[in-house]
């Protein structure tokens, strides 16, 4: 059967919401299972229906499953900007200038795969005025975070990585920057979380996933 279809070759040429969906069908398959693996890579990655994959060649299925699995086997980069849609968005300039609700909404989001793209519209908005290098952007806006379902992977697995990097400085920037009343409520919210659901074992689950994909694939 012939099929025209587009193969994904960049981490950007693939959405957050592609991977969410992915990454909750991940945990149900049977990872012994490769072949209802790579059915869901290429019907979830090219944008195919399940029936089309199903009467491709195998042949084909495994070149395109190496595809994609060398796209993911790269390293992620930070991009500050990206435009979609012919709207350009900025990552947030000032860490220190996030607010209480802002941090709290990306520590609680940015582990959980189904609401990714929650922590994802804090990091990233639309630029309102820019000049050189240096913009502003939009005050943060929790009902727009469904546009952020759209935004591309690369774009998306940087910014976290740079967050894991940061590591228990960013908990000190907040702290930092908060007056007396956040500042006990932040203390408390990482307390809490150092039962394994913050921001750095947040980052080491999803890393994980990454790499249980490229381990799928082989």
């Amino acid at each position: 059967m012939k099929v025209n279809l587009r193969i994904p070759t960049n981490l950007n040429d693939v959405t957050l919401a592609q991977y969410q969906e992915f990454a909750k069908l991940e945990t149900k398959l049977d990872e012994t299972n490769d072949t209802a693996i790579q059915l869901k890579i290429i019907e979830i990655f090219c944008k195919v229906p399940e029936v089309v994959v199903r009467n491709m060649k195998a042949t084909d299925i495994a070149e395109i499953c190496e595809i994609i699995n060398n796209m993911f086997d790269t390293e992620h980069q930070m991009i500050n900007r990206f435009k979609l849609d012919g709207k350009e968005y900025g990552f947030i300039p000032q860490l220190d200038d996030m607010s209480f609700g802002e941090y709290m909404d990306l520590d609680t989001f940015i582990g959980d795969n189904d609401n990714l793209h929650r922590a994802v519209n804090v990091l990233f908005r639309p630029i309102e005025h820019k000049r050189g290098n240096r913009y502003t952007i939009k005050d943060y806006n929790p009902d727009t975070s469904e546009d952020a379902k759209e935004f591309p992977l690369g774009v998306v697995l940087g910014a976290i990585v740079f967050f894991y990097s940061l590591g228990k400085d960013l908990s000190m920037v907040m702290l930092n920057s908060l007056d007396k009343k956040n500042e006990k409520a932040l203390a408390q919210h990482l307390i809490s979380q150092q039962s394994g659901d913050g921001l750095i074992p947040s980052m080491q689950s999803l890393t994980e996933i990454l790499q249980d994909l490229k381990i799928s694939l082989n």
